[in-house]
């Protein structure tokens, strides 16, 4: 890749897991019973054509691991489990009780924080709660993280009977300095041994997350990283850019020096060699970031032009509907987002209250859902079309000469009635749908506010 594109274009920007992102959302609009609003209109046009979406945040960690920007509660104090699942619980029938209806479930996702942090009984009660007032759809997909060290076969058989057929393991990197440096001891071995129960218990698809652009992480470290990774040939590899947002996430990723970190064409160079050995390897790249066998349900959606992506990132399980239960959970309503509370102590004592926990959210004009859709289609098939009139967009012109530089140096094709992304651009998807960020355009930003695009 040409160095000095990575140079001009490595600026800070979204990852669109959403649109309008997050920091952007107009919460002089928003209203709780806005919110609800949305989120029936949702439920009763698509439960019945295509179900919902559930994700858990599971927030608890035993340790920080000082690359993670997820909202989290470190504690070893595993008797909260009990009063947390509880509360998840509640929540949730907080929204089936708005409900005329019983849910259909046709992706649920454990995320976290650990999940596996929680029993196996406790996991248990916590899915057997959930499916009590709903229905499970056909082609359902339940998924779940899961920590490599304290993932247990029991706790691996236990969500299997409930359902799990999907689970993902994050590995990161398999050299001792760099695992030193992101708080995060974890042998080759303790994978390989989670990845075997898993095959043995009948799971159909098992992913593993790589991280590049780690603290003292080499080209070497990565070519380690990956040739480990073929031994077990997982189903999916996610290979992500860190993320280094300390001023968002605090003392958490200040654990290291940042000139430890590999920068721009350095780092990029990581992600290509990765991406090569991939290929070799047999796995197909997806979206962003995303690499998957033929064999795995990601790609044939990518075939079918059916891959979808929010706020738990890519998944071949398209709904219009997705709830987030749990502290600091996001729910996505395609007409609006809320997100909750973001301490678990807030977040028991409202649910417990018998509210709904969401403290923000953002109502999505027309204008917004016609963006979101472009960014959506870039994201996931890079391409786009306004040909037809409910794509439209007001002020074309504005967004096509916001990418005339990149046309220029040839990274995107702008067509008559849409654009087309190369799959040589594909490290600057993001930079190109910033294009069309209108929210982005209208704000001044006066600190940095995302992770650096390539």
């Amino acid at each position: 890749m040409n160095n000095s594109l990575i140079q001009k274009y490595n600026i800070p920007g979204p990852r669109y897991t959403s649109y309008p992102t997050v920091p952007f959302w107009d919460d002089t609009t928003f209203s709780k019973q806005k919110w609800i609003e949305s989120f029936k209109k949702s439920f009763k046009e698509s439960n019945e054509k295509e179900g919902i979406s559930l994700y858990i945040h599971l927030p608890f960690c035993e340790s920080l691991c000082t690359f993670c920007a997820c909202h989290k509660h470190i504690t070893k104090r595993h008797e909260i489990e009990e009063d947390y699942i509880k509360s998840v619980l509640k929540e949730w029938q907080l929204y089936v009780d708005l409900l005329d209806e019983q849910p259909i479930i046709k992706e649920l996702h454990l995320g976290g924080g650990t999940p596996t942090f929680f029993s196996k009984e406790n996991l248990r009660i916590l899915i057997s709660g959930l499916l009590k007032n709903a229905q499970k759809h056909l082609e359902a997909e339940f998924s779940f993280e899961g920590h490599p060290n304290n993932t247990t076969k029991e706790q691996l058989q236990t969500l299997f009977d409930c359902g799990f057929r999907r689970v993902s393991f994050g590995v990161q990197d398999y050299n001792l300095k760099v695992q030193e440096a992101i708080h995060r001891i974890q042998p080759f071995e303790a994978v390989e041994k989670v990845t075997k129960w898993s095959r043995e218990i009948g799971y159909t698809s098992v992913s593993h997350d790589l991280i590049f652009g780690l603290p003292h992480q080499t080209k070497e470290n990565v070519i380690y990283t990956i040739n480990k990774t073929k031994e077990l040939q997982p189903d999916r590899i996610s290979f992500y850019s860190y993320a280094h947002v300390p001023w968002i996430k605090g003392v958490g990723q200040r654990g290291f020096n940042e000139k430890d970190l590999p920068k721009d064409e350095e780092k990029r160079e990581l992600y290509e060699i990765g991406k090569q050995l991939f290929a070799e390897l047999g796995y197909e790249e997806i979206g962003m970031d995303h690499f998957a066998l033929q064999s795995d349900t990601l790609y044939k959606a990518t075939i079918d032009k059916t891959l979808h992506r929010n706020f738990m990132g890519y998944t071949s399980n398209k709904t219009q509907l997705m709830i987030g239960l749990g502290m600091s959970a996001i729910s996505d309503s395609w007409y609006g987002f809320a997100q909750n509370v973001k301490t678990v102590k807030e977040y028991q004592s409202i649910v417990n209250s018998g509210e709904i926990p969401v403290f923000r959210g953002h109502i999505l004009t027309n204008e917004d859902q016609i963006i979101r859709t472009h960014i959506l289609n870039m994201m996931c098939n890079f391409s786009t079309s306004w040909k037809e009139n409910d794509l439209k967009i007001e002020n074309l012109d504005f967004h096509l000469n916001q990418l005339k530089e990149l046309e220029k140096d040839g990274l995107v094709i702008i067509k008559k009635n849409g654009i087309k992304i190369p799959n040589s651009s594909r490290p600057f998807v993001r930079n190109i749908c910033m294009a069309f960020d209108k929210k982005l355009h209208q704000k001044k930003i006066e600190k940095q506010l995302f992770s650096m695009t390539i």
